[in-house]
């Protein structure tokens, strides 16, 4: 099964019972890739598959603490993914590369890459993740299912500039520069304001926020990758 190439256009649904989601994949001959332990059942002729990766690929996951295995489904059949009570987010890749949150990813197709990026030692000393802070990078053409807080804001900027207070922003485009500052220029002006260190995006591309958790998942106390 392994050997059948990737196929792009997996029909993704996400259906909502009692305020959860679920994440439905219909495959038609097709191959889909999820994080570990993501499957809650399928229906179908369908192949699990989980390989050892290579020594480069076990030491980037542990050292971003992302999976080290991602099972890939392949046949025709339906696969539906564990529920949450956060979001879902389906995003589509055009040749393009985008960095998430670690933790966000959830879900591809093969036509995506998926790989590790290193932030800046200042710019992650900054943010509070020490001098060592590893997202997911996803690049190439496809579908990727990437799980949020709650409903998805996506801004676009053009040779502009985002600031942002705390975690809500997920994705962005690997285009923009991404740092953290001070909120204001001065050691005072930063007390002062009750704003410490923001999160700053400039140039031109895309970012993703998830501002608002959903209830259920903010009732509940759920951890997400952007919650602080």
């Amino acid at each position: 099964m392994s050997d059948i190439p990737p196929v792009l256009g997996v029909q993704i649904e996400v259906i909502e019972k009692e305020g959860l989601r679920v994440p439905k994949v219909t495959l038609n001959n097709q191959t889909f890739r999820t994080e570990a332990g993501a499957m809650y059942y399928m229906i179908g002729d369908i192949t699990m598959e989980s390989k050892m990766p290579s020594m480069g690929g076990f030491l980037k996951a542990a050292l971003s603490s992302e999976s080290i295995f991602r099972p890939t489904y392949t046949g025709t059949g339906e696969l539906y993914m564990e529920p949450t009570a956060g979001g879902i987010h389906s995003m589509h890749l055009d040749n393009e590369a985008w960095i998430l949150e670690n933790g966000a990813y959830y879900g591809s197709e093969m036509g995506v890459e998926v790989d590790v990026h290193r932030e800046k030692a200042l710019t992650s000393f900054k943010s509070g993740e020490g001098f060592l802070d590893m997202q997911t990078k996803i690049s190439g053409t496809g579908t990727v299912l990437v799980k949020t807080p709650g409903p998805v804001e996506e801004l676009v900027l053009e040779n502009n500039k985002l600031v942002v207070d705390g975690k809500f922003a997920f994705a962005r485009s690997s285009t923009l520069n991404y740092s953290c500052q001070k909120a204001t220029k001065s050691l005072l002006g930063s007390a002062t304001s009750g704003e410490g260190m923001v999160r700053v995006y400039e140039g031109t591309g895309k970012v993703l926020m998830s501002p608002i958790a959903y209830f259920p998942s903010h009732f509940l106390g759920i951890e997400s990758v952007t919650a602080e």
